[in-house]
């Protein structure tokens, strides 16, 4: 298989999509049942994990899934690491790409795991940027589809005419919903406070039907098959924390928004959350959550897109 790296949602086709969504069922079915899934036990396979950003649903969910896959992994943060500092990213990359056979990195621009990818003789996987953050989005695709699953059987068609609200900041998140609504044939509602706006040119779509913006969030929560959310300030953002909590105000997804979407519409959340600011407790400990499971399902498509780049398909 040709060396495939996965930098924004839109790198892979649908059609690796459908098997990726459902090469994960798979795996978790596997996992479930306390079955031996291990692909790169032998040979042993190792990911290198590069934070710049901490993180613990990125950290766990991939190296225990690494571990799973009979794999070994590598942590690292700037505070261990030469990664752009005393090192150029573009010598870090080829050095680090000769020892391992992947690369997780989690930073803040963008252009910097670009850079890193173009010299890397193994498949790199963002783990987050400022920019955009695939594989939380295959996960709650993932678990869209686990939850209201088609008739056919085919992923893509318990996707395909959905409607997504996204609730609040115009981040990283709500880029990568952009990019998947466009691929994948939904449509994202998008509400955000003034001068938080989503920037179409920056989340890379070029297909004005795949979303549509709203001033008022509970006008963009109806008849919506999910509502979603983030916090209000990311990592990064903190010294914005306050003048954030101002405008954002009027966008915390309450019982009211859920009231107005579809009686069995969704919500989700890449977490952490903090109740009270982007949603209420009665929503996120609510029948209507799925965010365990969302959660839990980062480590289980992350399996499946590993195994992909490294394997190709197996199935």
């Amino acid at each position: 298989m040709n060396l495939r790296h996965y930098l924004q949602f839109k790198d892979l086709s649908a059609d690796e999509y459908a098997y990726l969504l459902t090469r994960a069922a798979f795996i978790k079915q596997k996992f479930k049942a306390v079955e031996k899934h291990q692909p790169f036990a032998d040979p042993d396979r190792t990911l290198a994990m590069i934070f710049e950003k901490a993180s613990t649903r990125t950290r766990v969910s991939f190296e225990a899934g690494m571990y799973q896959l009979g794999g070994s992994v590598v942590h690292l943060t700037t505070g261990d690491s030469q990664l752009g500092r005393a090192e150029p990213i573009e010598d870090s990359a080829k050095v680090i790409s000769r020892m391992v056979d992947l690369v997780m990195i989690r930073t803040y621009e963008q252009s910097k795991l670009e850079r890193f990818a173009t010299h890397s003789r193994v498949p790199v996987i963002n783990g987050l940027t400022n920019e955009f953050h695939p594989c939380q989005i295959l996960a709650d695709l993932f678990t869209m589809v686990e939850y209201r699953p088609a008739a056919s059987g085919n992923p893509l068609d318990a996707l395909k005419g959905k409607v997504v609200a996204w609730v609040g900041d115009g981040n990283n998140m709500a880029n990568t919903w952009l990019q998947a609504a466009e691929l994948l044939g939904f449509t994202v509602h998008v509400s955000t406070p003034s001068g938080y706006e989503v920037d179409p040119k920056l989340a890379g779509v070029s297909n004005p039907t795949c979303y549509k913006v709203f001033k008022d969030p509970k006008e963009a929560c109806k008849g919506a098959d999910l509502v979603t959310t983030d916090v209000w300030t990311s990592m990064g953002y903190e010294a914005e924390n306050e003048v954030r909590r101002a405008a954002f105000a009027k966008w915390c997804v309450d019982e009211a928004m859920m009231a107005v979407a579809k009686p069995d519409a969704l919500f989700m959340h890449c977490l952490p959350a903090h109740r009270g600011e982007e949603v209420s407790a009665e929503v996120i400990d609510g029948p209507q959550s799925v965010v365990w499971d969302e959660a839990e399902n980062r480590m289980h498509v992350q399996k499946a897109l590993m195994e992909y780049l490294l394997l190709g398909r197996l199935a």
